[in-house]
């Protein structure tokens, strides 16, 4: 059997880190981190950055995908996809079998369900349409595209109308959300 990606995954302070830096050190490859809130530079508290975790013996454990964005920047699930398959690519390369370890749901499932993202422009047109309707009409909009890969929040009207907006795009450019 062939080896492509080892995942770590489970519940907030379950001990994933040091389990993956552990597993890591052993077989001599690197951690890609799956962690919406890792990725933000000066978020140390509250979000398990425990970056002491990634020393085994006194060996540092190479990450990636944290401290890569300043705070306040609306990094997404489009941009996490992207930036690890770059790095994941580049381990592959080097015959190494990279260990994700994390973390978001979204994000995870984006890479290991193979999700086919592609970068969606905002629509004016289309926002200014829907601005002056309620959450409820936005979510039943929303449900009415068959394609969803996942169930976006609809928890504000700003969220609801980019999850239609990128459902258009989708529909109006024949992209389908698998490969």
């Amino acid at each position: 059997m062939k080896i492509d990606l080892i995942t770590i995954l489970g519940p907030t302070a379950s001990g994933k880190t040091p389990l993956a830096a552990a597993l890591a050190d052993r077989l001599g490859t690197e951690i890609i981190s799956g962690d919406s809130r890792q990725v933000y530079r000066r978020m140390d508290l509250g979000t398990g950055k425990d970056l002491n975790e990634y020393t085994i013996d006194g060996r540092e454990v190479p990450y990636h995908l944290i401290d890569i964005v300043d705070a306040g920047y609306k990094y997404n699930v489009f941009e996490f996809q992207r930036d690890f398959l770059k790095v994941y690519e580049a381990l592959r390369a080097e015959g190494k079998v990279p260990v994700l370890c994390g973390g978001t749901g979204m994000y995870l499932e984006s890479v290991l369900r193979g999700y086919r993202l592609v970068e969606v422009p905002e629509n004016k047109e289309l926002r200014s349409s829907l601005e002056n309707k309620s959450l409820d009409e936005l979510t039943e909009i929303l449900r009415g595209y068959k394609q969803l890969h996942n169930s976006p929040d609809v928890d504000t009207c700003k969220r609801v109308i980019r999850a239609i907006e990128i459902e258009e795009y989708y529909r109006a450019n024949d992209v389908s959300v698998r490969e």
